[in-house]
This record gives structure tokens, sequence and C-alpha cells, in this order.
């Protein structure tokens, strides 16, 4: 399985009507391949829309696109250009033994998306390091996903993890801390980091 993440900025002040107008599209586009999830961005590079979409394949993603973009119905894709200054797209692949969570998931109102780029060559190590942690730190609440990424900009670490508020990602935080289980320890060390802290649009599947 492969994941695609979406990160598309906004004119300021148009984050609302984005979403409205995506949701009247949305249920089009899930005919043909499940959204994973979406949200827009409240700390970090603001007016940020971010969606995530699983594929088995880079040829289904392909023909779910097209296909959606064919649909009778005329809803795809929404009709939000206007308000998008620019997009982005990187193709990502689980680490070892990651949950991919199905359908509608009620994990928390405050997700954290951290993106680390590392070295050249480095990102393998470090996504190994990462999934022998893994089991620990889903284990005391629940991780979104963590990617390596595979297309797009390269030697990319992404974590997606999700809190039910600000104060529960504090007591997850010192949980973890207490007990050694997180962060995982790695010998690359990462030469930019971006952490975006996003809150789930109405329709995103995680939320």
């Amino acid at each position: 399985m492969l994941y695609e993440i979406r990160t598309y900025t906004l004119k300021p002040g148009s984050v609302p009507e984005y979403e409205k107008r995506f949701a009247e599209a949305v249920e089009t586009r899930t005919k043909y391949s499940p959204m994973y999830g979406m949200w827009h961005t409240e700390i970090g590079p603001l007016n940020q829309m971010v969606h995530i979409w699983a594929y088995d394949s880079l040829q289904q993603r392909f023909e779910a696109r097209a296909a959606a973009g064919r649909d009778s119905s005329g809803n795809w894709p929404p009709k939000t250009s206007d308000l998008v200054v620019s997009q982005e797209s990187d193709i990502m692949l689980p680490i070892a033994g990651m949950h991919h969570h199905s359908g509608v998931q009620e994990l928390g109102g405050v997700y954290e998306l951290r993106m680390y780029t590392y070295p050249p060559g480095a990102t393998g190590g470090v996504a190994q390091a990462f999934a022998e942690k893994y089991a620990g730190r889903h284990g005391v609440y629940p991780v979104g996903g963590i990617w390596t990424s595979d297309l797009g900009n390269l030697n990319r670490l992404y974590q997606l993890l999700p809190y039910k508020n600000w104060d529960h990602r504090e007591q997850v935080r010192t949980e973890l801390r207490e007990k050694g289980l997180w962060p995982p320890h790695t010998e690359a060390r990462a030469v930019t980091q971006l952490v975006r802290h996003m809150v789930p649009a109405p329709f995103s599947p995680l939320r």
C-alpha cells in the first residue's frame, strides 16, 4: 500500500469556504477510492489543507482519479481553484508494521504532523528505528501513521499523531518520555524539521 499526501496553501481566510465546497464534492471522489484523512492547519504554516489518500498502487491512484473526474455528477474536482495559491503532492510508503486505519476513527481534535528531512540515504535506517519502537508508541495512544517519502520531496519521514485535545497531547508525551518509549534513537540527524498542528475537517475519516 502507498499513500499520497497533498498539501494545498489557500488564500488567507478561505479555509471555511474550501471545506464547505470540498464537502459538497467528496462523496463523488470517495466512490472510487477512500480518503484517509483531511485537516486544516491551526499552528505552523497557516491557511493550509492537508489530505492523505491510500492506494494499492500508483496505477490504482491514476485510475481512481481519472474515474472521479469522469463521474456523471460533474462534482469532481471540487470548485475550489479560486481559493488555492499552491499545491504539493508526495507519495509515501508506510514503515514496517504500521497500522492502517479504515473507515471513520474518532481519535481526537488535534493532529500533529511532523515532517523531518534527513541526509540522502539515511531514511531507511531511520524508518527501521521507528518501526522497532512503533508498537510501544501505538500502544500508549494510536498513531495516525508513519511514512517515508518515495516520490516527490525525498528523504523525508512523516509522523501523524492524533490527540484528544491539547492537554491529552501533554499527557501522552509525558508518559512516553517517562517510560522511555519515544522518540526512537537514530544515528542520523534531521537536517530540517517542520511541524503542523491540525484540526480535522468535518468529513475526514480520521477525526
